[in-house]
């Protein structure tokens, strides 16, 4: 186990195994070095679905939490810190279906203000970062460009993450490069 620049301890496949092991019998020590070794990536990940650090702190907590909770499900198919990436991918995806199904529950049918898109997708130059132009994306579009871009999901892992079809998942990827060409004011 070492110490990376950033702080954040980098394990070997052999020692997240064993850490695995230990934290699956009760260790939370262990737990806790895994955490501290995969916070930074599970947080990027969150962060960059969401677009708010608030909420992508709260859903990186959550997910060190179901990962606690289902450790017994990890069978070493993957490295734990795939698995672990899965894990925060689909707790992040499930809150917007939560919240999805309450905005669903409390706007009215004939409210088209909340159909408008937000942001501001004008040409703005140079000066404009990439993270901000991925904030600004529209919430699935920016979940898929983060998958497959950013995070190299297949189209069928995304589809199956977020329950669309992969034809549903390139047609947002498609969507998502086209609004940050503009919003980076290269030509579509």
């Amino acid at each position: 186990m070492q110490v990376s620049p950033s702080g954040s301890i980098a394990l070997n496949n052999d020692e997240a195994a064993e850490l695995v092991a230990r934290a699956a019998g009760g260790d939370t020590s262990a737990f806790e070095d895994l955490y501290a070794a995969n916070l930074g990536r599970i947080y990027a990940l969150c962060l960059r679905m969401t677009a708010n650090v608030a909420e992508a702190e709260e859903l990186t907590q959550e997910a060190f939490i179901r990962a606690w909770q289902k450790l017994d499900t990890f069978r070493g198919a993957a490295s734990f810190s795939t698995w672990m990436h899965r894990v925060a991918a689909n707790v992040v995806l499930s809150r917007r279906r939560k919240l999805a199904r309450e905005r669903e529950r409390t706007v009215h049918q004939d409210d088209m203000s909340y159909h408008a898109t937000t942001g501001d997708r004008t040409n703005r130059g140079p000066t404009v970062d990439l993270d901000a132009a991925i904030a600004q994306l529209p919430e699935r579009a920016r979940e898929v460009f983060v998958l497959y871009d950013i995070e190299g999901y297949q189209h069928q892992e995304i589809a199956d993450l977020m329950g669309i079809a992969p034809g549903t998942c390139k047609a947002q990827l498609h969507r998502a490069r086209r609004l940050l060409r503009e919003a980076l004011g290269h030509d579509a």
